[in-house]
């Protein structure tokens, strides 16, 4: 169980004050979760996130900084984002419970090669549409109707929670399959990313998309493409299609 909380990491996005970073650290390590990543961060490092800290400074001083969240999660295979906000395009949504059981089982059955991110947001709006939307799910942490505001440390303690006791609970019954062939696995975010952009280029040589209005559609395809989770060798497959038709259509 141990070895599979190192394969999730914990990404705080455009967080704005060095306290919260510091009592992220916190939660985290009492959780047995040490893999910190952080991008643009206002303040870091600050003798703030430090105190706040307490005993787990050494996650500080191993976190990762990360100009943008490409960066942070290109190589990630599930990646999910927690937000309390409705959107205007519905996202994949899970209570953090049945979050982290998705996680637990995708872990426990899988190899070394599924690296796992967790979103949060910054902490006066948490994660923009277009960070969400790099999001396998969104995740929903069930709060009260009265008083629903979550501390951004306080969010990332339940969450981690949440992982431990759902991969302490199947790591018994865990049957890992050592050896699976990569191209099985769930594809990277840097690979769909690719095909999305690629999938883009596509739609406009051919004039599909409508040349006012085009985001709409374009954010349609990529949930339909994140929600498919497609594997390694799939998004291989696509990208051949994809680059045949471009060449196909490139005039002469």
């Amino acid at each position: 169980m141990i070895t599979k909380l190192q394969q999730i990491r914990i990404v705080l996005v455009d967080t704005t004050h060095p306290g919260n970073i510091g009592a992220t650290a916190r939660a985290m390590k009492v959780m047995g979760l040490t893999r910190l990543y952080l991008v643009r961060p206002r303040h870091f490092p600050d003798a703030k996130a430090t105190a706040m800290a307490s005993g787990a400074a050494d996650l500080l001083e191993q976190a990762v900084v990360c100009e943008d969240l490409a960066a942070a999660i290109g190589d990630c295979r599930l990646i999910m984002g927690a937000s309390a906000r409705p959107r205007t395009l519905r996202w994949p949504a899970l209570m953090v419970r049945e979050a982290a059981d998705h996680v637990a089982a995708e872990l426990q059955s899988g190899t070394e090669e599924l690296e796992t991110a967790m979103l949060f947001g910054t902490e006066s709006v948490g994660l923009s549409n277009e960070q969400l939307q790099q999001c396998h799910y969104r995740i929903e942490i069930p709060t009260s109707a009265e008083y629903s505001s979550l501390n951004l440390s306080q969010a990332v303690q339940v969450v981690c929670y949440e992982l431990r006791m759902a991969l302490t609970a199947t790591a018994v019954a865990s049957d890992a399959l050592p050896g699976t062939d990569e191209g099985l696995l769930p594809a990277d975010q840097r690979s769909v990313e690719s095909l999305i952009q690629r999938s883009e280029q596509l739609l406009e040589e051919i004039r599909f998309l409508h040349p006012t209005q085009p985001q709409m559609l374009l954010q349609r395809l990529r949930r339909l493409i994140v929600r498919a989770r497609l594997e390694q060798r799939e998004v291989s497959i696509l990208q051949g299609i994809v680059s045949a038709l471009l060449e196909r259509i490139k005039p002469y």
